[in-house]
């Protein structure tokens, strides 16, 4: 399944979780007017896609906070490779990822 069939069901059960959340931001891979139909019909949201317009790597626009992102997640070992069977379980790494890396960013040693 791609991404952006899977987008649909991953972002299924975070409304609940947050509610205050209105715009989604993602990359050019997620480009789809399915997808920003079914996030503004299902949850009120609407889908931002940030996308370069070189070919050069350039910090532009919303880009370097979907690339950043990614990238400290992925400082994480267990966040570098896809290793887990169970959707539930990779969620709950990427929160424990984010978590720690709001702790360092609050109490750096």
């Amino acid at each position: 399944m791609s991404n952006r069939r899977a987008a649909r069901f991953l972002t299924d059960g975070l409304p609940p979780l947050w509610p205050t959340i209105h715009t989604m931001v993602a990359d050019a891979g997620y480009e789809s007017k399915g997808l920003s139909q079914n996030l503004k019909d299902r949850n009120g949201w609407k889908l931002i896609i940030a996308k370069r317009k070189e070919q050069a790597f350039k910090i532009v626009g919303l880009n370097w906070m979907v690339e950043r992102s990614f990238a400290w997640l992925g400082r994480h070992h267990r966040m570098s490779k896809d290793y887990e069977f169970r959707v539930q379980t990779s969620e709950a790494f990427i929160m424990i990822a984010a978590c720690a890396q709001m702790v360092r960013r609050i109490a750096p040693q």
